[in-house]
């Protein structure tokens, strides 16, 4: 039977270094201004760390507002290895080799469950979920995530991978089906008409015991696993849109995502209530016992497979004009990911492509959700 041994609130201290100001939503008709030039993941114009993880450059006030994406790096993240989190997200200045992950939202705790280390992402009713997002991205390789999900209706637990312009791969495991998971994956935001979700059935309890949740995203195919063992594999050639002849197959750097978060309150639409099991019991035993529900995460690995692998002068990637309809081109970079680094880009060679300054100053001006 799972219990949680320990259960020890991580304590940090923080010396702010990265000041932010905001300004008017920002949405694809709506770009940002350039006194607050850069378009958060949640849809507002600002500045400061406004302009890192998340920062979509197609609706920013440029291509270049957004500070540079830190490149993928191949390495095991043991997460309950604190000390490169920082759990304030608003202090992250950009530097990606001193924190690993940044807590955006909630918080979390240090907890030892069946003799492994890990952390625990912790949801209350006043205090809601909370969201850890890695500071480097991939592009294209394979993301392991081992871990304990939750086992209450309402409450989501999820391991995915998201792009600044909302490209999606999903494990979820909605509620208190603690015997399946789901994988999904989006394009840009785009919500199609039939889902591209898959429920995973025959999973050993999930809230109970470990396992190790893989995403293998390759550039002409995404396959998902469990303990190794393939459940689900999408080509990317069965993406296009029949109409549009668009690829809708998610091709930009993202960021790796975990997350415990309050599927089933008022506020959520009905049907995302009833796909996450119907509506939250803060009345519940484990939530009244322990103060709060919780999701357990031991480690995460990222084995990059970038399309041409980087050389040592990389440190980013950048977005460029479009090269084909709807799908912007990526590119390696050399300048820095910080917010008070150099604003000058430079291409690097490789497939990715060699993108000049007046290039990355065209704005894409289709973008779809």
């Amino acid at each position: 039977m799972f219990a949680v041994l320990t259960l020890l609130p991580l304590l940090a201290t923080f010396t702010p270094t990265v000041f932010a100001a905001q300004g008017a939503t920002c949405n694809v008709t709506n770009p940002c201004s350039s006194d607050y030039p850069c378009c958060s993941e949640y849809g507002f114009c600002g500045d400061g760390y406004y302009c890192l993880g998340g920062c979509d450059p197609l609706i920013s006030q440029s291509l270049t507002s957004c500070r540079p994406s830190p490149v993928c790096e191949s390495v095991n993240y043991t997460l309950s290895d604190t000390s490169r989190i920082l759990t304030n997200y608003t202090y992250f200045d950009g530097n990606a080799s001193e924190y690993d992950w940044v807590v955006q939202e909630g918080s979390i705790m240090n907890t030892t469950s069946d003799g492994e280390a890990a952390i625990a992402l912790i949801l209350t009713e006043n205090g809601g979920g909370t969201l850890l997002s890695s500071t480097r991205y991939v592009h294209y390789g394979q993301v392991t995530a081992r871990l304990k999900t939750g086992r209450w209706a309402g409450v989501v637990t999820a391991f995915i991978t998201m792009s600044d312009i909302k490209d999606e791969i999903d494990w979820e495991f909605p509620g208190n089906a603690t015997t399946e998971g789901q994988t999904n994956f989006f394009w840009q935001g785009f919500i199609p008409q039939t889902t591209n979700g898959v429920t995973e059935t025959g999973l050993t309890d999930t809230y109970a015991n470990w396992h190790d949740y893989t995403i293998d995203w390759q550039p002409d195919s995404m396959t998902f696993l469990v303990d190794g063992n393939v459940t689900r594999t999408v080509k990317a050639s069965d993406c296009i849109n029949s109409t549009t002849g668009v690829s809708q197959y998610p091709s930009t750097p993202s960021r790796i995502q975990l997350s415990l978060w309050p599927a089933g309150i008022s506020t959520e639409p009905a049907g995302t209530v009833q796909w996450a099991g119907g509506m939250i019991n803060w009345n519940d035993p484990d939530y009244t016992s322990a103060g709060h529900f919780y999701a357990l995460f031991q480690s995460v690995s990222v084995q990059c497979n970038d399309p041409t692998p980087p050389n040592s002068s990389v440190t980013s990637y950048v977005y460029g004009a479009n090269t084909t309809l709807d799908t912007p081109s990526i590119a390696f970079s050399n300048a820095s990911t910080m917010v008070n680094g150099a604003s000058s880009l430079s291409g690097v060679n490789g497939m990715h492509g060699v993108l000049a300054a007046g290039v990355l100053a065209v704005a894409l001006l289709t973008h779809l959700f």
